[in-house]
């Protein structure tokens, strides 16, 4: 979002990496390098913060590597801005900046910022950053017990598959207590207790989605339904390439959200009235199952859009008398 009155006169992009992050002044007489670790940033980085005051950090959603830079700058009282990655792409395609190094994509963030000057993200409360903490620690288990499963299935030793069986069941409890933690985290959510009773009052939506909608996904609400769409990733973008024009597919995007809003979308269509007509009359229409549960989630996902929107709860469509 553009901020035409922006307090900021001094803006530094960084490129985010898992063990690294490249900095650069929109001014461009400063370029350096340091390491992902809260020593690095505190030594490294708030000493050339000359004025913190009027100083934005602008850095791209990188899916979590992000997350301590900010809790760090943020506890010194440096303004911070997470923004969409597609928005700075775009803007660095228009104005020609091609060639990609990770020192020249901080240099254009830098400049995004100084441009388009980005909204200051708010800082985040205990409660804010525990349920982000323990949301986070979910997708980490969950793809630790994909990744047992992956070698369960290329192992024909007795002995091994039972070790990896009692991996997987350690790893199952452990998301079992941090889903009835997530659940216990949402009901004492009282900054948030309105969106968490308007995404609760939607059949298929339980504490799971809810704790990472609010954890993962606080741009709902603040979007169009197309932007939306496109940040979780269940948009269906052309794949066109010349003369040759290929099927519209969904790609990119959260895939967490996404992995998350599956598995609400299957309850959904079980259990939600209006979904669950929407899918049944894909399928009747001879879509495809997976393209039909992609709608599905598509239009799941509208739904808690607009309700957050317009401060709604859900209410199941009136059954109309034949």
């Amino acid at each position: 979002m553009m901020n035409s009155h922006s307090p900021f006169s001094v803006f530094v992009g960084v490129d985010v990496s898992k063990d690294k992050l490249d900095f650069a002044f929109a001014d461009g007489q400063e370029t350096f390098s340091i390491d992902n670790s809260p020593q690095q940033i505190v030594t490294e980085l708030l000493g050339r913060i000359k004025t913190p005051q009027a100083t934005l950090v602008v850095m791209e959603a990188t899916g979590g590597y992000e997350e301590l830079l900010v809790t760090q700058l943020q506890q010194h009282n440096i303004a911070v801005a997470v923004v969409n990655p597609r928005r700075v792409r775009a803007f660095a395609a228009g104005i020609g900046k091609d060639a990609k190094t990770d020192l020249i994509d901080a240099h254009v963030i830098a400049f995004y910022g100084q441009v388009v000057k980005p909204a200051a993200q708010a800082a985040r409360s205990d409660d804010e950053k525990k349920l982000q903490a323990l949301v986070e620690r979910r997708r980490q288990l969950l793809d630790l017990i994909n990744q047992e499963n992956n070698r369960r299935q290329q192992t024909a030793d007795p002995e091994i598959q039972e070790y990896i069986q009692q991996s997987l069941e350690t790893l199952k409890n452990q998301v079992k207590t941090i889903d009835e933690r997530l659940a216990q985290c949402v009901q004492a959510d009282t900054a948030n207790a309105r969106k968490v009773e308007i995404l609760a009052s939607v059949q298929g939506v339980g504490p799971v989605a809810v704790s990472t909608i609010l954890a993962k996904l606080p741009e709902l609400g603040k979007l169009n339904r197309g932007e939306i769409a496109k940040l979780v990733g269940v948009a269906p973008l052309n794949n066109d390439s010349g003369q040759s024009s290929g099927q519209r597919r969904t790609f990119g995007g959260r895939s967490y959200v996404r992995r998350v809003l599956y598995m609400a979308t299957l309850v959904a269509t079980r259990f939600n009235s209006r979904i669950k007509t929407f899918y049944q009359r894909l399928l009747s229409q001879g879509k495809p199952k997976k393209l039909a549960l992609t709608a599905a989630m598509r239009k799941l996902l509208t739904i808690l859009n607009n309700l957050i929107k317009t401060d709604q709860l859900w209410k199941e469509p009136c059954k109309t008398s034949v």
